[in-house]
């Protein structure tokens, strides 16, 4: 018997029990709405920060790139910056859909978030998300005064399509930046776009991520001819993940991208990476973002937090000492 939570029955009870069309019947649009006007119901609230500021990145494919910084610290001292990158399937989401997400994130590591609102699909379909995320991580390895303090080492971390781009640009950019990338944090990340069997059917309906909603995003993002083994689309894929930056990866129990977190894990730990891996039992994909609905999901957060902050110091004691070691 497939176990749930009793605060997730309750919630997907609601959702079961509610009237209309869902998501990926609509328009993205539409979409978009729902997925804000869900927050608004369920998630947590912000709460206080010493600092919450929007500014945008500069990029080279004509645009700019908005962004959020939150730090709970009003004058913080040079240190590592997490770069958060949405979910919502390259198709929803947005720096409102994920603000107390990335409030509490800093809130509780001390650390500066900055959260990137990337171009959305079928607007701007693949790979223009993977672009945008390039170009921020980049920027903001160069320490701009917008932050605040210099910027030591950077922590890719993302929801979903955000643990995607997470784990995308930890491949991409690990040892290319002006700053190192000290860690990774993939929250039940979507790795594999080939993925249809194991929990993609298991839950592929009646646990608020759906396998048809699932299809309906990719879609939109990767259009009509895609290429659903890119590294970009499917970061599971490439040949090597070793010498990569330790790893912080989180799966749900009933959630569809169960089975390619755990491959992602496991192909991290087959590699050499230091890996730390989490799996909540009776959980739903998204509950990051509906912890008013879900209060359990406080306690997945912050082991998750405690985790990330074991690797964090971990590859800072590290660092200090091998900078140590070549001055002498």
């Amino acid at each position: 018997m497939t176990y749930i939570r009793p605060d997730v029955k309750i919630l997907l009870d609601m959702l079961a029990a509610q009237p209309g069309p869902q998501m990926h019947e609509g328009d993205p649009a539409t979409a978009r709405q729902m997925m804000r006007m869900m927050g608004q119901l369920a998630d947590a609230r912000r709460g206080e920060l010493a600092r919450v500021e929007d500014f945008t990145i500069p990029s080279p494919h004509g645009h700019a790139i908005p962004a959020r910084l939150y730090s709970a610290v009003a004058s913080p001292a040079a240190g590592p910056v997490l770069v958060f990158y949405h979910g919502g399937g390259w198709v929803i989401g947005d720096l409102e859909t994920h603000d107390p997400l990335c409030a509490e994130i800093a809130r509780v590591l001390g650390l500066t978030v900055v959260s990137v609102d990337y171009r959305l699909a079928p607007e701007h379909p693949f790979p223009a998300a993977t672009e945008d995320c390039l170009t921020a991580t980049h920027w903001l390895a160069g320490s701009p005064a917008i932050v605040g303090h210099p910027v030591t080492g950077l922590i890719p971390a993302g929801d979903s399509a955000g643990g995607n781009l997470a784990a995308v640009i930890t491949q991409q950019q690990h040892g290319q930046l002006a700053v190192p990338i000290i860690a990774q944090w993939l929250i039940y990340p979507g790795v594999d776009m080939t993925a249809n069997a194991g929990s993609m059917q298991e839950f592929a309906e009646g646990y608020l991520l759906s396998f048809e909603g699932m299809r309906w995003f990719t879609q939109h993002y990767m259009g009509a001819t895609p290429d659903f083994t890119h590294a970009y689309a499917s970061p599971l894929h490439v040949a090597s993940l070793a010498g990569l930056p330790p790893a912080m990866v989180f799966t749900c129990g009933l959630d569809p991208l169960r089975d390619q977190g755990r491959a992602y894990a496991a192909k991290l730990v087959q590699h050499g990476v230091r890996t730390v891996f989490r799996e909540a039992a009776g959980q739903i994909h998204g509950c990051m973002n509906l912890r008013g609905a879900i209060p359990s999901t406080n306690a997945d957060l912050h082991g998750c937090l405690s985790d990330l902050r074991l690797l964090i110091d971990e590859a800072t004691t590290s660092r200090s000492a091998q900078l140590a070691e070549a001055a002498e």
